[in-house]
C-alpha cells in the first residue's frame, strides 16, 4: 500500500480513476506496468472496456500498450474522413491465443475455434460489438455470396463485414471485401445505420503492400493481422525502452 500511495501521489488525476478497478485489477496494473503512461493506459483501457481482472492481466502479458504504439493501424483513406475514431476502436495486432490453433491451421478451423470461443473473441475485439452471423449470405444478381462474420460496432453504428484468411496478405483479397461493403451498403444497411466497414483479418502482412493497396480503396476498410501466441514480454519491453530513447536522445557534450 506504501508503494501503491508512493507510485500515484504524483498523478492526482489517476486517484478518481483507481477508484473505478477492484483493488486486484490496479494490484496487476501497478505490479507489471513500470512506466507511468503504461499505467494510466490501462486503467484506462480496463474502464472504458470493462475488463475482468482476468482479462486485465491477459492484455497486459499480450502487451497491448507496445503493441498500440509500435504498430500503428492500417487503414484506408475513406475509412478516416468517415469515421475518424476508427484508429482507436481497432488493432493492428489481435491475440487469438485461446483458440488453441496448431501452427498449420486451415480456415475451417479457424471459423469452428471462433465460434467456439465467441465471448472470448469479442473481448479482445474491444468494447460494442456484437455478433449478427457466420457465414452471413448475400445474393448478388443470381450467385450466393457468404460473409465469414457479419458484426455490428454500437457505438459507430455500422455493420462490420470481417473476412478471415490464413495466409498472408494479399492485395486481391481487399477486393473482395470491398464487393461485401457495397452489397451491404446497397441491400442490408438500414436507413438509421452508417456506412459498413470491412476488416480483412489475416494471419501474416506486409505493411508496405497493405499500405499500397488501402491508398487508392474508395471503401472503409483495414487490415489486421492474428496470432496464436502471446508475443515474448521480453521483446516488446526492448522495443519499449527503443522507443523512448529515440524521444529523449542524450545530449551531446559540448566539450
Amino acid at each position: 500500500m506504501r508503494q501503491f500511495y508512493d507510485t500515484y501521489r504524483r498523478f492526482p488525476e489517476l486517484s478518481t480513476l483507481l477508484r473505478e478497478l477492484p483493488w486486484s485489477a490496479n494490484l496487476h496494473i501497478f505490479s507489471k506496468a513500470k512506466l507511468p503512461e503504461e499505467r494510466e493506459f490501462y486503467i484506462r483501457a480496463a474502464i472504458q472496456n470493462r475488463w475482468s481482472v482476468r482479462e486485465v492481466a491477459r492484455q497486459i502479458n499480450g502487451g497491448l500498450f507496445e503493441r498500440t504504439i509500435f504498430e500503428p493501424p492500417h487503414v484506408s483513406s475513406q475509412l478516416i474522413r468517415s469515421y475518424p475514431q476508427a484508429s482507436e476502436l481497432f488493432r493492428d495486432t489481435y491475440f487469438l491465443e485461446f483458440l488453441d490453433l496448431s501452427l498449420d491451421h486451415q480456415e475451417v478451423d479457424l471459423h469452428r475455434a471462433l465460434l467456439k470461443n465467441l465471448g472470448q473473441f469479442f473481448t479482445e475485439l474491444g468494447r460494442d460489438f456484437c455478433f449478427i452471423g457466420s457465414e452471413y449470405l448475400l445474393q448478388v444478381g443470381g450467385r450466393d455470396f457468404h460473409i465469414d462474420r457479419l458484426l455490428f460496432h454500437r457505438g459507430l453504428n455500422t455493420l462490420i463485414a470481417v473476412e478471415l484468411k490464413v495466409d498472408e496478405f494479399q492485395p486481391e483479397y481487399l477486393g473482395k471485401l470491398e464487393f461485401y461493403l457495397e452489397a451491404l451498403e446497397r441491400d442490408i444497411r438500414k436507413l438509421h445505420e452508417n456506412p459498413p466497414i470491412g476488416l480483412l483479418l489475416c494471419a501474416t502482412k506486409d505493411d508496405e503492400v497493405v499500405k499500397y493497396a488501402l491508398n487508392r480503396s474508395l471503401s472503409p476498410a483495414r487490415v489486421a493481422e492474428y496470432r496464436t501466441h502471446l508475443p515474448e514480454k521480453r521483446f516488446l519491453r526492448e522495443k519499449l525502452h527503443e522507443f523512448y530513447q529515440n524521444l529523449n536522445p542524450p545530449e551531446e557534450s559540448q566539450y
